[in-house]
Parts: structure tokens; C-alpha cells; sequence
């Protein structure tokens, strides 16, 4: 425990994981959905990642231009742990305050979880689009060697989606609701086609 400590006990090194589960990410991205991190903070995290072999560094293939930083293996491995840590803080979360800055791909490790456990082994995309934007899960074990969400909806097309808000997001997360209690109170709404909203439906 110790020894996991060192290499991704900072605050900010487990929240860049967050952020590069989604794939790679520019700096200038990384730091725009990390408020209140600082430059040199940033800078020295993503150095110390590399060094403990969680993230590399590789220039963007043309025509684009610049760097991008992006898990290896080791680092797409913290996914189980950065679920744990988001279940067991999800209680002490409280009611948004509107100085909160939010992003909607945050919640895509909680609602992974949930999804996961909701649909067992069902696979595929799925959409989530809250207020704040758009991301889609990608659920099953094939998304072992990628990402396993991103930002946007899912560029092949997903069979499910669902639009909810952040209190809907924080009490699946935390536990307060069921996904199924959700869907039939109506403060998630599924649409799609296919068996998955017709499951998510009848549950």
C-alpha cells in the first residue's frame, strides 16, 4: 500500500488517470478540466507518471501538431481503483454549490460502475448527456485494451442513451437510487434502440 502510495497517492495524479481514461489528452486539455491545479503542479505529475511507467508522452500524428499524453497498461489498470475511491466518496458529495466547477465526463467512472453492474455482462456503448455535455461508456471486457469512455457520443452509434442530471448522477452514485428506480421515476430518461433500453425499461 505503501509503495502504490508513492506512485499515485497525490491528489492530482489519480484525477490526470480520470482524465486520460477517456484517452489521450493534450496538456492544454488535461489542464482546462482540472481546475485549480497549477501549471508547475501539472507539469511535475505528469513527469512523475511517466516515470512510474502510468502514462507516456508521444507527439500527435500529422496534420496535427504538439504532444499528447496517454495510459499505458499499468495506468489503465487504476480503473478498479479509481471506482472504489469514487464509491466510497460519493456520500459525502453533498448537494452541488454553484461555484462548483462541473464537467460531465466526471461522472463517467461512477456511472460506469452502476452501468456495469446494471446490464451485467451486456456489452457495447452507451450515451449519457447531462446539462454540462455528452459522453459515452464503453461496457463489457473488450474495453480492457482502450478507453473505457470518451468524451462526445459514440462515433460507431450507441443502442442506448440516457439524459439525467448531476443530482440524478450523484444519488446512483452514491447509492440513494437504483438505476432501475431511476428510470421508472422518470429522472432518467432512456431512449435507443435494441434490447438494453427495453431491459433498463421492464427492470
Amino acid at each position: 500500500m505503501a509503495r502504490a502510495l508513492d506512485a499515485v497517492g497525490d491528489r492530482w495524479t489519480l484525477l490526470v488517470v480520470r482524465e486520460l481514461l477517456a484517452g489521450p489528452r493534450r496538456y492544454t486539455d488535461l489542464h482546462a478540466d482540472l481546475p485549480g491545479v497549477s501549471t508547475d503542479v501539472l507539469a511535475a505529475r505528469l513527469k512523475h507518471m511517466e516515470a512510474e511507467g502510468l502514462t507516456a508522452r508521444r507527439r500527435q500524428p500529422r496534420p496535427a501538431s504538439g504532444h499528447v499524453y496517454e495510459l499505458t497498461e499499468r495506468g489503465r489498470a487504476l480503473l478498479p481503483v479509481l471506482t472504489a475511491l469514487a464509491t466510497w466518496g460519493a456520500p459525502a458529495l453533498g448537494a452541488p454549490r454553484p461555484t462548483d466547477a462541473v464537467r460531465a465526463h466526471w461522472w463517467a467512472v461512477p456511472l460506469h460502475a452502476v452501468l456495469s453492474a446494471a446490464l451485467a455482462d451486456r456489452m457495447g456503448p452507451v450515451d449519457i448527456a447531462l446539462p454540462e455535455g455528452t459522453f459515452h461508456l464503453r461496457l463489457g471486457p473488450g474495453t480492457a485494451g482502450g478507453p473505457a469512455y470518451a468524451e462526445g457520443p459514440a462515433p460507431e452509434g450507441a443502442g442506448l442513451r440516457l439524459e439525467l442530471d448531476a443530482t440524478a448522477c450523484a444519488a446512483l452514485a452514491d447509492g440513494t437510487r437504483t438505476l432501475a428506480e431511476a428510470v421508472r421515476d422518470g429522472t432518467v430518461r432512456v431512449t435507443g434502440d435494441g434490447n438494453l433500453p427495453q431491459v433498463l425499461r421492464s427492470a
